[in-house]
């Protein structure tokens, strides 16, 4: 991934570069990764030749500060599983020895949460427990040697949204902070993030995502409309004292592979330049981070001109007061094209789930009712309907163990009713997945009448899907101010069909707050 700016540019190396290709490797394999003696991750030397020796990145690094730009990785949070049950040693960087704390040596043993392990990874890394000084100490061993192959930038992923981790997010800023080079974190995944949960984490992160992940598809494009207005309106887009900006994930543009692929077939963009036009505006307009996430050494005209138009770019680093602009007038001026894969979203009648921190008020309601159900009403057209869930029984894990309905009166898992939807899960949405023995499945009905995840520590929201449907169709305006007062203003059509799209200049000015010649 590339990000683009025109002040800063960072070349960002994704996802599992430690991992080796081989039969068997693949997102969530266990026994493929590359780990030093210190239970670190380190590049594979098959695919990075230049970090044998332990040089790690540091060449790689040094190339990319030679054309002038910032280098980054991507990281997952934690520690490495493979560390974990090798039981490594842990680096003390005070001593260039084992860490020893109350007379013995720890390891990574000892401080890898095993409930605990990354949602949609679990074979591959667990958090870290730093409250233990052997903890704090991995992290710092760690996070310096990514300094010292020069690293700029990291992304950690499984540490926001439905995996959110908050002790975690602040003891990674702290030791970031000790190290003799300024390195930017960007922290994601960004699935159920709100603006109240990114209240809470803001002041420690400079980058936080807040949408899943962003392929080349309009369905992924549309949504953003309303996470970027939620967030607008939240006043998070212009970041916190110049820093911490909400992410729109990156921009799937030119020559790409499909998810998850490694090394290719290599294809073109299935966006139309016209919802590529679309994408870029948007994320221009609400200050997200602009990273490329396409093949640089097969930039066609277009493309090129689009991520690197100077006045999008203006827009997105020197503008202030950007919002959705509500005041438009729009009439469709051809019919809709029922086949062009923009399906409008409709109301089937039943219910959304999702995450929020427990102090949003949408929380609140859940009780226990009879027959082990778990209860909370809503609001359609009868004050009385209400969604249940049943407390598991005995249900059979993917691995084939059972595990027990309700270990305690306090926690639980919980189960459709009438349904083989899986297990409530808080890292997946939709939020059912295969039942396993893992936290992110457990779940406590709070003195409050909360339903809060003991994996997360969010609590469950629950609205008809008529409320929770997303207006992500017809006309969309939003505005900015330049710094020399001068106004942006940009339209949206998300419809299948043409529309005229206009506003009032009175308008206009009432939301800019001055006359417009």
């Amino acid at each position: 991934r590339f990000s683009l700016s025109s002040c800063v540019q960072y070349a960002v190396i994704d996802f599992l570069w430690y991992r080796k290709n081989a039969n068997g490797s693949g997102e969530d394999s266990y026994g493929f990764d590359s780990v030093d003696q210190w239970g670190r991750p380190f590049p594979d030397p098959e695919r990075f030749p230049s970090s044998a020796g332990g040089e790690g990145f540091k060449h790689v690094a040094d190339k990319v500060h030679a054309m002038g730009l910032k280098f980054g990785i991507h990281l997952m949070n934690g520690i490495s599983t493979q560390a974990v049950n090798a039981s490594t040693p842990i680096l003390d960087v005070d001593t260039g020895k084992a860490y020893v704390e109350d007379g013995r040596q720890w390891t990574a043993s000892d401080i890898g949460l095993t409930h605990r392990t990354c949602a949609w990874m679990s074979n591959g890394f667990m958090s870290v427990n730093t409250d233990a000084g052997a903890g704090r100490a991995f992290l710092r061993s760690l996070y310096r040697q990514y300094a010292d192959w020069g690293v700029d930038f990291v992304k950690l992923d499984c540490i926001f949204g439905t995996d959110y981790s908050p002790k975690e997010i602040m003891a990674v800023s702290e030791t970031l902070k000790e190290l003799e080079r300024p390195v930017i974190l960007s922290i994601s995944p960004g699935t159920e993030v709100t603006p109240a949960l990114a209240e809470n984490i803001t002041q420690h992160v400079d980058m936080y995502r807040i949408t899943g992940d962003d392929w080349d598809s309009w369905k992924d494009v549309r949504p953003h409309f309303d996470v970027a207005r939620s967030f607008a309106d939240a006043n998070k887009i212009t970041g916190l004292r110049g820093r911490s900006w909400p992410d729109l994930d990156m921009l799937p543009f030119g020559r790409l592979t499909d998810a998850g692929v490694n090394q290719g077939p290599h294809r073109s963009t299935n966006l139309t330049f016209d919802e590529q036009l679309t994408q870029m505006v948007l994320w221009s307009m609400a200050k997200s981070p602009l990273m490329y996430g396409g093949d640089l050494r097969h930039l066609n005209d277009d493309t090129f001109d689009l991520i690197t138009h100077p006045t999008l770019l203006k827009i997105n680093h020197h503008t202030k007061n950007n919002m959705e602009f509500g005041y438009i007038h729009s009439e469709r001026t051809s019919e809709r094209n029922e086949h062009s894969g923009r399906s409008d979203l409709t109301n089937n009648g039943g219910t959304v789930l999702g995450l929020a921190t427990c102090n949003d008020k949408n929380t609140g309601g859940w009780h226990s009712s009879s027959k082990d159900h778990i209860c909370r009403g809503f609001g359609i057209q009868n004050d009385n309907a209400s969604f249940c869930m049943s407390k598991a029984k005995l249900l059979p894990t993917s691995d084939g163990v059972t595990m027990s309905g309700v270990e305690d009166q306090a926690k639980f898992h919980l189960v459709g009713i009438d349904t083989n939807d899986g297990c409530l899960d808080a890292s997946v949405s939709p939020m059912f997945s295969t039942c396993e023995q893992h936290s992110k499945q457990v779940w406590e009905l709070t003195e409050n009448g909360q339903l809060k995840s003991s994996y997360s520590g969010l609590c469950a929201t629950m609205k008809s899907s008529k409320e929770g449907e997303s207006e992500t169709t017809g006309a969309r305006a939003w505005t900015a101010t330049g710094d020399k007062g001068e106004i942006y203003l940009a339209f949206f059509n998300l419809d299948t069909a043409s529309r005229k799209i206009a506003v009032r200049v009175p308008d206009l000015e009432k939301v800019a707050g001055q006359k417009l010649a």
